[in-house]
């Protein structure tokens, strides 16, 4: 509710309640004149009396927690403004021991569906559209960013050192032992052999050129032939041999591989070689404006695409989340588990950092002048504090008119 119309209940009530304390006084002062011909109106002006000592008592207690009344320094009044550092503090501290707990947060948590409303929002075409959008906007000013002659420099500064710090040899030894693994390697090998099947065939009346080239004059052009014809079926029986699976070629070659995995998991010397292979490959002047050219071929082409009405990349975007949303929407096993990582996520984070926002709130109230806190208290529980006072009226007199009655009985 806005701080005016808090105000305007405030002195609505305000009123209320003062107008029903003059009201009493003067039923007092009318019951008091009036009683020597209306015995009657004793009880009358009981009522009014004791009515008028209520709320003025009323009145003094909720003026005296704002402000001290009547301006005067009457002791233990204006206990707000004089105790705000004290108040703030207790509220910080009553704050962060019963609301932000582990138990309040997740018990509060637990009643929202986080995944769900995520996808059946993402289902829906236009949520959907416009997060696209709203991703495919952002692209260009981060591109932007990234053109920034500081933010470039940084950014390079950070890769290099990275890349320094970073041991590839470990690494490629993983992903080789992974292919490994698989019998990729063996693929490789069965390739390899298939590359140099075609080469010889391709090339064999270039090998029959360069032994007849480097052949003495004097030798028959028959034996010429014989070692030529020798030599390819003795290099074409090779590579079948090599082809089989228990070959003693292809068990070399998995000796070998196996032997280089180990020596790159090892081997300073070769994660010496390997870094400094990179060093030279990435600091090349020619890879360096390749890849400049290549950044800035893909900048234009996603900015172009950007641009288009019938943009691709806005398109594929809006399929993926959308497609994303009915996915989730019809698993509920896997809203099941990203509402939990959520739960736990979010109660974590703000557990974690209870104190932070519980000592917010302190820092706040300290901030605030007196007169500032006690005005905000005011307008958030002066109007019910008022009707405190117009109860008070009430029951006092309520209270007077039976004393009175018994005073009489007795």
């Amino acid at each position: 509710m806005h701080e005016k119309e808090q105000a305007a209940q405030l002195k609505k009530t305000r009123g209320l309640a003062t107008g029903l304390l003059v009201a009493m006084a003067g039923l007092f002062v009318a019951a008091r004149l009036l009683q020597p011909g209306y015995p009657y109106l004793s009880f009358v002006s009981a009522f009014a009396e004791a009515a008028m000592v209520g709320g003025l008592a009323d009145w003094f207690a909720v003026t005296a927690l704002f402000r001290s009344p009547l301006g005067l320094p009457i002791p233990h009044t204006a206990i707000i403004p004089r105790n705000k550092d004290r108040i703030g503090d207790s509220l910080s501290d009553f704050l962060e021991h019963n609301f932000i707990t582990q138990e309040v947060i997740r018990e509060e948590l637990r009643r929202i569906d986080f995944a769900g409303a995520a996808a059946s929002w993402l289902a829906q075409a236009e949520n959907s559209r416009a997060v696209s959008r709203q991703i495919a906007r952002a692209i260009p000013s981060l591109l932007k960013v990234i053109e920034d002659d500081d933010v470039r420099q940084f950014m390079q500064n950070r890769l290099s050192a990275a890349l320094e710090n970073t041991k590839f040899a470990p690494v490629v030894a993983e992903v080789l032992s992974v292919l490994v693994a698989g019998q990729h390697h063996q693929v490789v090998f069965d390739r390899l052999i298939g590359m140099a099947a075609r080469a010889l065939e391709q090339n064999k009346d270039y090998i029959r050129w360069k032994i007849h080239e480097n052949s003495p004059r004097w030798l028959p052009k028959v034996i010429d032939d014989k070692f030529y014809h020798r030599l390819i079926e003795a290099l074409q029986s090779t590579l079948e041999e090599m082809r089989d699976d228990d070959s003693e070629w292809r068990l070399r070659f998995q000796r070998l591989t196996n032997e280089f995995i180990e020596q790159l998991r090892t081997s300073p010397e070769y994660e010496a070689k390997l870094d400094a292979m990179l060093s030279e490959v990435l600091g090349h002047p020619l890879v360096r404006n390749y890849i400049v050219e290549v950044w800035h071929d893909i900048k234009s082409r996603v900015e172009a695409d950007i641009a288009s009405p019938d943009s691709q990349l806005i398109a594929k975007l809006d399929r993926g989340f959308h497609a994303f949303g009915n996915e989730l929407l019809l698993d509920a096993k896997v809203q099941k588990k990203l509402n939990q990582w959520a739960r736990i996520f979010a109660t974590e984070t703000i557990v974690g950092r209870r104190e932070m926002i519980a000592d917010l709130v302190a820092r706040v109230i300290r901030k605030w002048d007196a007169d500032t806190m006690s005005r905000k208290l005011e307008l958030h529980v002066g109007k019910d504090l008022q009707y405190i006072r117009i109860n008070g009226t009430l029951v006092g007199g309520l209270v007077g008119l039976i004393l009175h009655a018994i005073s009489l009985v007795l």
